[in-house]
C-alpha cells in the first residue's frame, strides 16, 4: 500500500467527534423544526458554491465542533461582514445554535450536523476558507487513545486544501499534552507557518470568545493554549 492510500485510509478512520446522546429542550427542538430548513445543510447537498449559499461574497469562517454554539453565535454577531459555517454532530447543540441564531436574526450562518471530515471532503470547495477553527476538541487524554485525536497529519493536509493561501487554522485546547501534540503535528505539516513570534503558542485572539467553561477553568488555575497557523502554499 503506497503512502497516499495509507493517508486516505487513516483519514477515513479518524472521525471529528464522539457522538453522545442527549434530550432536546423545547428551544432546541424549535431550532430543528423552524430554523434548520433555512440554515441547515447536509452532505447530500454536495459541493457548495459559498457565494451563492450566502447570496454575497465575503470571507468564510468554518468551525469544527461548536458544541452548544455559544461562541460561534457570538462571533457571527460580532463579525457580520464574514460568513460562518459550523459543523457539529450533537443534535441538541445544533438545535440550540439554530434557535439562538433565529432570535438574533442572523443571516451569515449555516450549519451542518455531520462528520466534519466528510463535510470538508464533499461539500467545501478548495481554497474557500479564510479561517478554520477547532476549539477544545476531545483530547483523548489516555495515551493509548491519542491516535483518535482529530489533529493528525492526514487531517491537517486535507483541510489545508480548503484554506485560502494566507488563510489560518486556529486551534485551542485546555489540555497541555494535546497542545504539545498539536504543535508537533503542525511543525511537521507541509504548507503551514506558525504565526507565533516564538514558534509555539499565541495569546487568545480577540475574535475568540472566552467560554463559561474556560472562565471556570481559569479560576481553578487551568491553562488554555491557542495555536494559529497560516497556509503559505
Amino acid at each position: 500500500m503506497n503512502q497516499d492510500k495509507q493517508s486516505t485510509k487513516h483519514l477515513r478512520q479518524v472521525k471529528s467527534y464522539v457522538l453522545r446522546a442527549g434530550r432536546m429542550t423545547v428551544g432546541q427542538q424549535r431550532g430543528w423544526d423552524e430554523v434548520w430548513p433555512e440554515m441547515g445543510l447536509t452532505i447530500d447537498d454536495g459541493l457548495k458554491n459559498i457565494d451563492e449559499l450566502f447570496s454575497r461574497s465575503a470571507p468564510l469562517v468554518l468551525e469544527i465542533g461548536f458544541g452548544m454554539g455559544h461562541s460561534l453565535l457570538q462571533m457571527a454577531e460580532q463579525e457580520p461582514e464574514k460568513n460562518f459555517i459550523g459543523i457539529e454532530v450533537h443534535r441538541p447543540g445544533v438545535g440550540s445554535l439554530l434557535n439562538e441564531a433565529q432570535k438574533a436574526e442572523l443571516t451569515n450562518l449555516r450549519v451542518y450536523c455531520d462528520d466534519a471530515v466528510e463535510v470538508l471532503k464533499h461539500c467545501i470547495p478548495d481554497e474557500s476558507i479564510d479561517r478554520l477553527q477547532l476549539y477544545f476538541p476531545d483530547p483523548w487524554h489516555k495515551k493509548r487513545h491519542h491516535k483518535r485525536r482529530i489533529v493528525q497529519p492526514a487531517f491537517v493536509q486535507a483541510l489545508r486544501a480548503k484554506l485560502q493561501i494566507g488563510g489560518t487554522f486556529h486551534m485551542a485546547t485546555d489540555w497541555e499534552n494535546y497542545a504539545e501534540h498539536m504543535l508537533e503535528v503542525m511543525q511537521q505539516a507541509e504548507g503551514f507557518e506558525n504565526t507565533s513570534s516564538n514558534g509555539r503558542y499565541v495569546p487568545r485572539p480577540g475574535y475568540r470568545p472566552i467560554t463559561k467553561f474556560e472562565k471556570r477553568g481559569e479560576r481553578l488555575g487551568h491553562g488554555v493554549w491557542d495555536l494559529v497557523y497560516k497556509r503559505i502554499k
